[in-house]
């Protein structure tokens, strides 16, 4: 018997996710929530031997000389496993949205018009390195009633496949499809360029990872894409501002972890607190070894810190995403001046201002073109877990269909139903 081809484990994917989708989408919110209690179950019944996994793929990162930031990705900690559970029966807790009529109004013909809640039927999800977004992908798509076709990265190829198995027993534990939820199988690459040009089978695609992943989904797609590109964060500390609490934000928001997308990696600072605040900040910096890309004001101020790490930042460090124990420092006039430099040099993800003035608050909030914007609180909060979404599938920095963490609403379409009692158009 001959292998199957890569197109042909595609398609077969693709066909069996189109079936699926259709049991799901009739599927009662009594079994969804309990394939998420049942998933849940699994994960925490599972740790051990889902260990075992990741560690194969640890091994396989760290001899291919991937950096120790990338590797942190790869974990499978007791945590993350229990972060994980926690996020499918957050989800499993929530409201089920199907179904659901809004807006319901009578027109003048005396028809009722007005949208119902619906899945959208088949997503395709193409990740990177962390493998918890299986679970997260897999447990957003069943309470959402669609389908989905997973492809993680080849670097946790072991670890998703562990995890997609568990998410498949808990389906059909639950009397739902297996197909419901499917892993790409294979890290050839051709399996992508399948995925996002199968518009029969396939409706959203949402590309989660590196700059040029989503740039190359989103030139050869044929399918709607929901992404965004990169997470330039910004931090700005306002006069007048609460200095304490400005140094311990900005230090959560840099520092608690330099991996994800939502950590800051541009601080901007009122000129009337810089000389007050930047020494404070600058020595918690110099301590962790984070380095500081400054502009002359900043570096100035901040060179009378003991065993900081300066550099002069270049008009690329503005726009950077480093992922990494880097972070370029500005010296602004003021709020107007913040808002400007982020609305330029920001990829539109996650931007705060820390402040005691409610104005600058209100005008931040309003004039900061961002999918999220923050007062007095860290960027590391942008995520759907923390934002009471039960779990996200990505952020997403376009203004069509969904924008900012994408939760089971961004996974929902409406369609419009129209209730009469014999109505004719005249």
């Amino acid at each position: 018997m001959n292998a199957e081809t890569t197109a042909e484990l595609m398609n077969r994917l693709g066909q069996q996710a189109k079936v699926a989708s259709a049991l799901m989408a009739r599927a009662s919110s009594a079994r969804k929530v309990a394939a998420l209690r049942a998933l849940a179950a699994l994960l925490r019944a599972n740790i051990e031997p889902l260990q075992v996994e990741n560690a194969k793929d640890l091994e396989r990162a760290r001899a291919a000389g991937l950096s120790e930031p990338m590797v942190d990705r790869l974990k499978l900690t007791p945590k993350v496993i229990e972060t994980c559970a926690e996020g499918c029966e957050q989800l499993a807790a929530m409201p089920d949205i199907i179904g659901e009529i809004l807006g319901m109004k009578q027109q003048p013909s005396g028809i009722r018009v007005g949208q119902m809640r619906v899945p959208i039927g088949v997503f395709g999800m193409i990740f990177e390195s962390r493998p918890n977004v299986t679970i997260e992908a897999a447990s957003l798509s069943i309470k959402s009633g669609n389908a989905c076709i997973l492809r993680g990265g080849s670097e946790a190829i072991e670890s998703n496949k562990a995890l997609a198995k568990l998410v498949q027993q808990a389906l059909e534990q639950s009397g739902l499809p297996a197909d419901a939820v499917q892993l790409v199988p294979t890290t050839d690459r051709e399996a992508v360029g399948q995925l996002i040009t199968m518009p029969q089978y396939v409706d959203v695609i949402i590309p989660r990872g590196g700059k040029g992943l989503i740039e190359r989904i989103s030139r050869d797609a044929k399918v709607p894409v929901i992404k965004h590109l990169d997470g330039n964060c910004h931090t700005y500390v306002d006069d007048p501002c609460d200095i304490a609490m400005a140094v311990k934000v900005a230090d959560n928001a840099k520092t608690q972890k330099y991996s994800p997308c939502n950590a800051t990696e541009s601080l901007l600072v009122a000129r009337g607190v810089a000389a007050e605040f930047l020494p404070k900040i600058g020595a918690i910096y110099a301590q962790k070894g984070v380095e500081m890309r400054c502009c002359p004001v900043s570096k100035a101020i901040l060179s009378q810190v003991s065993g900081a790490q300066l550099k002069d930042a270049t008009e690329q460090d503005w726009s950077e995403e480093y992922l990494a124990p880097i972070i370029s420092v500005k010296v602004v006039a003021g709020v107007d001046e913040a808002i400007a430099h982020i609305n330029r040099y920001s990829s539109g993800h996650t931007e705060a201002i820390l402040t005691t003035d409610h104005r600058h608050a209100q005008q931040f909030l309003r004039e900061v073109d961002s999918s999220s914007v923050m007062v007095n609180a860290s960027t590391r909060f942008a995520d759907g877990f923390e934002y009471g979404l039960g779990a996200e599938i990505g952020i997403s920095t376009d203004k069509f269909h969904a924008r900012g963490p994408v939760g089971v609403e961004g996974l929902t379409s409406l369609k419009y139903v129209v209730l009469g009692e014999g109505e004719v158009r005249g």
